[in-house]
């Protein structure tokens, strides 16, 4: 097993990790990222679903087809994660560390799933 794809691996394992608290710590994952439910709670199924499950199904068939593909499909969705967070800090004035950590690593994971396996 070379580095891209141990690399490869723990993007896997951490897109599957932070998926899973999305999902099971929905409550934990809208405090830190500054949500709060409104009087029907969709919010809460929103927040297992696209910042929970989606993570983990990505991250865990990434690693069930071992693919070079299948990286960079993973590769793919954190640019458009990295797209969407990049436009809200430009558009809505959202500048934090907070933000900006997150966009970083994005686009980090984004180009290394996707350089390092096209």
């Amino acid at each position: 097993m070379g580095i891209v794809d141990i690399l490869n691996f723990a993007a896997g394992a951490i897109t599957i990790a932070l998926g899973a608290l999305g999902w099971l710590a929905t409550r934990w994952t809208m405090d830190v990222l500054d949500m709060r439910a409104g009087p029907t709670n969709m919010a809460y199924t929103e927040v297992s679903a696209a910042s929970g499950c989606l993570f983990v199904g990505l991250g865990l068939g990434a690693i069930l087809i071992n693919d070079p593909l299948a990286w960079v499909v993973m590769g793919l969705a954190y640019a458009g994660a990295a797209l969407g967070r990049i436009t809200s800090i430009l558009r809505d004035k959202a500048w934090s560390r907070q933000s900006l950590t997150f966009f970083g690593c994005e686009a980090g994971l984004a180009a290394w799933l996707i350089l390092a396996n096209s």
